[in-house]
């Protein structure tokens, strides 16, 4: 069974996307009431790199992409259900070979 949190109770939604890519990766962000914040979002076919500040923990809602990171030279595939983890001060290239990725993107305290 996943872990995948299914709904966010309790939160503020900001109304503004965050838009990447010419539109190809699209996000919305929620605010917990403990401040703490995560992103909802979709990526459509491509390859796309992101570069990440605070650590982040990745986790594919519905479509597969396959992920990359930053100085590594193995390239993971993640299915819906499965989640990857990037370092802070990091980043890694997703791609997502057809249909489109959902996924939730939490950020994490620095450890």
């Amino acid at each position: 069974m996943s872990t995948i949190p299914t709904q966010f109770n309790g939160v503020t939604a900001l109304t503004k996307a965050n838009i990447y890519f010419d539109g190809k990766v699209v996000s919305h962000t929620l605010i917990a009431t403990d401040g703490s914040k995560t992103t909802l979002g979709l990526i459509y076919p491509g390859s796309y790199h992101f570069g990440t500040g605070a650590p982040e923990r990745m986790e594919i809602v519905a479509g597969a992409c396959r992920v990359t990171l930053d100085g590594q030279t193995t390239t993971t595939a993640y299915p819906a259900g499965t989640l990857f983890e990037v370092a802070g001060n990091s980043g890694f290239t997703i791609e997502v070979a057809d249909g489109i990725c959902e996924y939730i993107c939490s950020f994490l305290p620095a450890v």
